[in-house]
């Protein structure tokens, strides 16, 4: 089995920042990917950042404010999140493609997710 495991959510005012991390543990031959979604009251969970070795993607709405990075030999992913709008407010969740052993398949797991509250 594949953990995921986040910290980092809580509250802040608008234009504040937080950072938020993910650790991956487990049976775990390699990691494809690894990123944050977040799914906020009454809507879809969306996109937020991805990153792998091709490079990373930034959902436009968080383009110029929020970081993604990776730490390969830690299994970890770091979002950080600056300027903070109140629409950023949702619950976090990380996410890993994960090949557990040799010629296993890519099987996407998930955290428990984190909330993150932006308000004043």
């Amino acid at each position: 089995q594949v953990q995921l495991v986040e910290s980092g959510g809580g509250l802040v005012q608008p234009g504040g920042s937080l950072r938020l991390s993910c650790a991956a543990s487990g049976s775990i031959f390699s990691i494809n990917a690894m990123g944050w979604y977040r799914q906020a009251p009454g809507k879809q969970r969306e996109l937020v950042a991805v990153i792998s070795d091709g490079g990373s993607t930034l959902a436009d709405s968080v383009k110029g404010r929020f970081t993604i990075s990776r730490d390969n030999a830690k299994n970890t992913v770091l979002l950080q999140m600056n300027s903070l709008k109140p629409e950023d407010t949702a619950v976090y969740y990380c996410n890993a493609r994960v090949v557990r052993y040799r010629y296993d398949l890519l099987t996407d797991y998930w955290g428990q997710g984190t909330q993150v509250t932006v308000s004043s």
